[in-house]
Formats: structure tokens, C-alpha cells, sequence
């Protein structure tokens, strides 16, 4: 294989950009810590400000939790198979969502970004109007947060209720421009591991439910939590998007924050960076952002998104090239590992690859 770009060879070398593994463990512990601390704290605090309070932090620590999965998800929050794999489980299991379920869905997104499968804040003058604004009103205000876990649940009872008959014999315009038919369909593929999705989810199921026990969280604080949690993080599903080239590896934002803010969500938001180079670490995103290029505030692009879908004419991107794709897909793994052993200085010996 071969990767013109040299930039790209570079971040495929991890003696340059070294996933910081053990850093990675102690963010992860910690933020599970707080978390749960915090959801019984707003179980037993008194007060509309103290809960206010309590919940503000909530979601934000829920945001470390869930950029920690996304490390996982690209097998860059640890440099050994395993421990990746638990970050990412444990991270699922607060989310909730399955580690395998949401990488299926989340390499999709690399893969169909912008593309009119992908496309949430423009609409075709002939999409239905009304499905694709109640689809971009539904993740502005928090209804996108609740997919994932209800369809891990569907998924545990069957795969195939994710896709209902209804769904494939669904007009092909209208459900292709919702995105559902291009996720669903990977994740009831013959490649999807359906065995250890359901696994996996099955422990998801068990660990909300003792984690509620233990704490003694009644429904009601978890639902309010979880909530608010759900809100801060589709506020950033897709403003890093918004109004983007429509390009599949391009079409993304590096977008201004806080610093503080910066740190809590691992530099996600310089996701224009992460869209170029898929495999590269957290830590090391700022070291590839071109201050030449535009760089928006993240509210720049919020408030742009509640004008709703706006009508395009430019033309769907053209697919990744199989070199990009080379650096999406995950399952060759192992054997990279090994490469990166025996030659870690060239473009195969990877180990931020994902």
C-alpha cells in the first residue's frame, strides 16, 4: 500500500504521535468515578440550584466519558488490544451503547460523511421537508441521545428488528436521505459480530442496572441526568459539520472552545483534523490543525444549525479513495501491531491508525 501524503505517513508513525495509554486509563477511571459520585449526588441534593448545578457538571463529565469510547472506537485510548477494548466497553456501559455497536455505526460515519446519506443540515428541494427538520430539531434538542441505547435494546432482542420489513420496502429517496438504511444495514451485515455486539450490550444492560441499585438512583434522577447529558453532547454531534464542504473527509469543523472546555471533550472539537487523520490520538489533534484554514466558534455553528435544513444544489462527494479507507477500517488490528514492531518508522507500521 502506499500513502502519498506525507503528513499521513507521519501520523502512521508512533514514535511521532504515541498513544498515551496510561493517561488514557487515569482520565477514564476518574471520569467514571465523578460520574457516578455526581449521579448520586443529584439523587440526594437539595434545591433547584444544587441540582442545577450537579447536572451541568454531569453532562460535561459524560462528554470525557464518551470521547474516551470514541479513542476506543479508533483502538487509539490504549496501545494494547485488551485494554482498548475494556476503555471502550466500560465507556459504552456509561453511555449506554455497545463498544461494537457504536463502532460499526461511528466508522459508517467516517465512510458516508456529507455524502446525502449524511447530510443533516441540507435537504434536496424535493426530501420531505417535515422528516428531515423534525430529524435536525430531534438532535438540537436532545432525541438523538436516546437511539443508541434503544437500539442496542432491539438489537439484544434481534438484529433484525433494527431493519423491519416496513424500513426496506420504505421509498429509497426518503430513507436513504435519513441516513437509517446506511447505519442499520452494517450493523445486520453478514461482517457485523453479532455475537459479541449482543455480549456486549447484554453487560451494558447488567452494569446500568447495578450501577442504579448500588447507588440507589431512582428513575426519575437517571432519566434527568441522562437527559441533560444527551443535550450537551448532540449540541456537538453535528455542529462540528454544520455548513462544511461536502466532502467526505474534509466536510468537517476544527471549532473554536474554552480551554477548559477543550480538555473536558479530548479535543473533539478539532474534528476536521480527526475527519483527515482517523487513527491519530486525542492528544495529538492540535499538532495537525492548519491555522491558515477557517477555524469558527463551535456557537457560530451551533446557531447556524437551528435555522434548519437548508437547500443545496451542490453534488453528493465522490467515495473515499482506498487508501482512506485503508485508515478507517479497524479489523486488520493485530496484525498491524505487529508490523508497527518489526518497522515502526514506515508507513505500515502503524499503531494510531485507528
Amino acid at each position: 500500500m502506499t500513502i502519498k501524503n506525507q503528513t499521513q505517513i507521519e501520523v502512521a508513525n508512533s514514535r511521532n504521535y504515541p498513544i498515551p495509554g496510561t493517561l488514557n486509563l487515569l482520565i477514564s477511571f476518574s471520569s467514571w468515578i465523578v460520574f457516578g459520585f455526581l449521579l448520586y449526588a443529584f439523587q440526594h441534593a437539595q434545591g433547584f440550584w444544587m441540582k442545577a448545578s450537579i447536572v451541568l457538571v454531569f453532562s460535561f463529565v459524560g462528554n470525557t466519558i464518551f470521547s474516551m469510547l470514541h479513542e476506543s472506537v479508533h483502538r487509539v485510548a490504549h496501545p494494547v488490544y485488551w485494554v482498548n477494548e475494556f476503555i471502550g466497553i466500560m465507556a459504552g456501559a456509561f453511555f449506554p451503547t455497545g463498544l461494537s455497536f457504536q463502532r460499526i455505526c461511528h466508522l459508517g460515519h467516517h465512510r458516508r460523511n456529507r455524502t446525502d446519506n449524511e447530510m443533516f443540515d441540507l435537504r434536496y428541494a424535493k426530501d420531505n421537508r417535515v422528516l428531515k427538520c423534525i430529524q435536525l430539531y430531534g438532535i438540537l434538542f436532545g432525541l438523538y441521545w436516546p437511539l443508541p441505547p434503544l437500539g442496542c435494546a432491539l438489537y439484544f432482542i434481534s438484529p433484525r428488528l433494527l431493519v423491519p420489513n416496513w424500513l426496506k420496502s420504505a421509498k429509497a429517496h426518503q430513507i436513504k436521505h435519513t441516513g437509517a438504511n446506511a447505519m442499520l444495514g452494517a450493523l445486520v451485515g453478514p461482517e457485523a459480530p453479532k455475537t459479541r455486539i449482543r455480549l456486549e450490550i447484554l453487560f451494558v444492560i447488567l452494569f446500568q442496572v447495578g450501577l442504579c441499585f448500588a447507588l440507589g438512583v431512582t428513575w426519575k434522577t437517571w432519566l434527568i441526568c441522562y437527559y441533560f447529558f444527551g443535550l450537551n453532547w448532540a449540541a456537538l454531534q453535528y455542529a462540528d459539520h454544520a455548513g462544511s464542504v461536502r466532502d467526505i473527509r474534509e466536510g468537517a469543523w476544527n471549532l473554536k472552545v474554552n480551554k477548559v472546555v477543550e480538555k473536558i471533550f479530548l479535543n473533539y472539537h478539532f474534528h476536521l483534523v480527526h475527519h483527515r487523520h482517523p487513527g491519530l490520538p486525542w492528544i495529538h489533534l492540535p499538532k495537525l490543525i492548519n491555522t491558515q484554514e477557517a477555524w469558527p466558534s463551535f456557537w457560530q455553528k451551533y446557531f447556524l444549525l437551528w435555522k434548519g435544513p437548508q437547500i443545496t444544489t451542490e453534488p453528493p462527494p465522490r467515495g473515499i479513495d482506498p487508501d482512506f479507507e485503508w485508515l478507517i477500517d479497524t479489523s486488520g488490528l493485530k496484525s498491524r501491531h505487529q508490523e508497527a514492531a518489526g518497522n515502526a518508522t514506515s508507513p505500515e507500521g502503524l499503531i494510531a491508525y485507528k
